[in-house]
């Protein structure tokens, strides 16, 4: 695992989720470090939050991913993601951690997906950027989408959840011509289940730290791209890392 400390912490307000958070190497509380909040799945939902260890940021952490920041992973009991329920969560940590409020940022897939675009269009003016994977979203007025750096994917050959809850965001942003801030990809024949690999991906996480409530304008980040091979890469790249630090498959 890279260096950093993971502990998990009980609902920290009445019928608020539990969470694992991830301190990154070196804090001591005199440096403002960004947040990441990762939301899973449908299947990782339950009240074991070890579950939320399968998969996403924290395992890319385990498995030797560098990771300069605070990670927030809530587990979701079984329901849509309250983004009220995320909010409390990020103003403990700021009451609690020397946190850089100008640099918080969500992403999520499946049911996080629709997580992270209910959280971020319902607090744009929070969350520096964000990146929805394979979701949705179930907000009514999703305008504050237009207001952040955004990037969704999603692949053409999704089962579970399909490409079309996506093309609707987009659309509806587009109609409202909302989309100067907007990213979107659409990867040709990827599964639902292979848009998990962007979590192991540095390019993911560089994204997102691209991005700060201090840039001018706000403007969305281009450099970087991920599709279909880029994503066959994402373990590739972690076994390299691995192999440099000494440790094990």
């Amino acid at each position: 695992m890279a260096e950093g400390t993971m502990k998990t912490h009980e609902r920290i307000a009445e019928n608020g989720y539990s969470f694992w958070i991830y301190t990154p190497d070196g804090y001591d509380g005199t440096k403002a470090q960004p947040i990441v909040v990762f939301l899973h799945g449908r299947s990782l939902c339950g009240r074991n939050l070890n579950q939320v260890l399968r998969y996403g940021t924290l395992d890319a952490i385990k498995k030797g991913m560098n990771m300069p920041a605070f990670v927030i992973a809530p587990q979701n009991p079984g329901e849509a993601w309250k983004p009220s329920k995320l909010m409390d969560i990020i103003e403990w940590m700021e009451a609690n951690y020397k946190v850089d409020a100008n640099r918080i940022y969500v992403l999520g897939m499946s049911l996080g997906g629709y997580g992270t675009m209910d959280f971020a269009g319902t607090y744009p003016n929070k969350i520096a950027a964000a990146m929805a994977l394979c979701g949705g979203c179930y907000l009514k007025d999703q305008t504050g989408l237009g207001e952040l750096p955004f990037w969704i994917i999603h692949g053409t050959a999704d089962r579970a959840v399909g490409v079309n809850e996506s093309k609707k965001v987009v659309a509806g942003l587009q109609e409202k011509q909302l989309t100067s801030r907007l990213r979107f990809d659409w990867l040709p024949g990827a599964s639902h289940g292979a848009l998990a690999r962007a979590f192991y991906l540095k390019d993911t996480y560089d994204w997102l730290f691209a991005h700060s409530l201090q840039d001018e304008g706000r403007p969305v980040e281009e450099y970087i791209s991920i599709d279909n091979a880029i994503l066959k890469m994402a373990y590739s790249e972690l076994r390299e890392l691995r192999a440099l630090v000494g440790e094990d498959d």
